[in-house]
């Protein structure tokens, strides 16, 4: 089994929906087993300033997939939900981003563990803490909760009341 980090974001419609199922949609499969979940928290958006907060949270998952066939997997739980790619860092329904996937350290045309732009953004860094905090990443050899990102990088607004998992 595998250890797997995902983060998840929505912005459009009724967001904590779009994240409780994309976790129902996980779980569903039979080859993911959710190991924690992070707080949701209220984020203002990355990129395309021009759009509605997000709420992002991420997973920890125990799964046998390889890590073609998860993204595989998530990419196609998020065109279920309705996403459909529009803009670079625009409006969505749901965002699935892999992480890591254990301490492996690969990029070709489809997919790059860890994630490249993991430790800019405190949309991810902070819930990946709370549920991880000696997490170091596997290329960089840092302990990724002792980033310190300055005020333009920050996004986070705070912790909301509701869970998804």
């Amino acid at each position: 089994m595998s250890t797997v980090y995902i983060a998840l974001g929505s912005n459009v419609g009724d967001r904590i929906f779009y994240l409780r199922k994309a976790i129902e949609e996980l779980i569903n499969d039979g080859k993911i087993s959710i190991e924690s979940a992070s707080s949701v928290y209220e984020t203002l958006p990355y990129g395309n300033k021009e759009q509605g907060n997000f709420y992002n949270a991420v997973i920890k998952i125990s799964t046998s997939y390889t890590l073609h066939e998860l993204l595989n997997l998530t990419k196609n739980i998020e065109k279920k939900l309705g996403r459909v790619k529009k803009t670079r860092w625009g409006p969505r329904e749901i965002d699935l981003d892999l992480l890591f996937y254990d301490s492996i350290v690969y990029s070709d045309k489809s997919v790059t563990v860890p994630h490249k732009e993991v430790i800019k953004r405190d949309f991810v860094l902070v819930p990946l803490c709370e549920i991880e905090p000696e997490i170091i990443h596997p290329s960089l050899n840092i302990k990724l909760c002792e980033i310190k990102l300055d005020a333009e990088n920050k996004n986070v607004i705070g912790k909301i009341a509701e869970k998804i998992f």
